[in-house]
């Protein structure tokens, strides 16, 4: 849906300081989603066009209404709270560049929305899937055995290890990465990984010299979609569910250091989350092995022993 011509150009000049701030194009994309739609709904449900003084004078009906709306063609409960979020972002940018106050809007408060719980790799599982790797072109099993390898001793996310540079290898000790937002950490790097990736790039056939480290068949830089492709063999022959995904081996590395009695801002920092909440999320462990770890690590709980 696409709303009125100012209205219209109120987004796009929304959208493209969001640009400017840094938000990734999928981001961008989400957002011109939910709002044009948002937008398109108000021009129908105004019966005109929509402005500045129709977007400042909304009131808790009006979004009452948009909600049903967007529950009627049927919007699942986290889809319409990222809409929300999404107009409450736009609303945020027309108070500071248009001066537009609608408290309607900044207090509305969508459905709730059950966490999606992350499914971690269980260690055994962990170390099968690494040792059963295989490809018809032995490189490109080196290759995907290193990658892995990054995602679950390093809790690397895949488009992290995926840019690194051959110029890194031999990669350090501690590797220094940009991560999302362009946030910057230290991680360090596991010998059975560095290994790794020196077994693959001997076995590599190509000359990768100033290029990316991981490349595909045909020399170009390595795919998110082959890493993919790999995990989905893998679980096929293991008999894995679908969770099991290269994001998952990541989430295995936070929860199996949770699990070995490391602390949450410790794996914060190394996962790069900016809040420790996301952090907690990422780790699965029930209550009462949470217990054992804070009664095993934490000053408070020593000193009652």
């Amino acid at each position: 849906m696409i709303g009125s011509p100012q209205a219209v150009s109120l987004m796009q000049r929304w959208l493209d300081a969001a640009q400017v701030a840094g938000k990734s194009g999928k981001t961008i994309a989400a957002y011109r989603r939910d709002v044009s739609g948002f937008l398109g709904f108000l021009t129908g449900y105004k019966g005109g066009d929509v402005g500045l003084r129709t977007l400042a004078g909304l009131n808790v009906t009006d979004m009452r209404a948009w909600m049903a709306h967007e529950r009627g063609r049927g919007l699942s409960s986290r889809s319409l709270a990222r809409a929300l979020s999404a107009v409450k972002g736009f609303y945020g940018w027309l108070h500071e560049a248009e001066g537009v106050d609608n408290p309607a809007v900044a207090t509305m408060r969508g459905p709730k929305v059950k966490p999606r719980l992350p499914r971690p790799v269980a260690a055994g599982e962990a170390r099968e899937m690494l040792a059963r790797v295989e490809h018809k072109e032995a490189w490109v099993a080196a290759r995907d055995t290193a990658v892995l390898l990054l995602l679950y001793g390093c809790g690397m996310r895949v488009s992290e290890a995926l840019r690194l540079e051959r110029a890194q290898a031999p990669l350090p000790e501690v590797l220094r990465i940009i991560g999302k937002g362009g946030k910057e950490r230290l991680l360090p790097v596991l010998p059975v990984a560095r290994d790794a990736v020196e077994a693959y790039l001997k076995a590599c056939p190509y000359d990768l010299t100033g290029g990316p480290l991981f490349v595909g068949l045909r020399g170009k830089r390595l795919g998110a979609r082959m890493v993919q492709k790999q995990m989905e063999a893998l679980r096929r022959q293991l008999g894995l569910p679908a969770t099991a995904t290269p994001h998952a081996l990541r989430h295995s590395f936070a929860t199996h250091l949770l699990e070995a009695g490391g602390d949450l801002r410790t794996i914060q920092a190394l996962l790069g989350h900016a809040s420790l909440s996301t952090t907690q999320v990422y780790t699965s462990l029930d209550q009462t092995r949470l217990m054992e770890v804070y009664e095993q690590s934490h000053p408070a709980a020593k000193a009652d022993q």
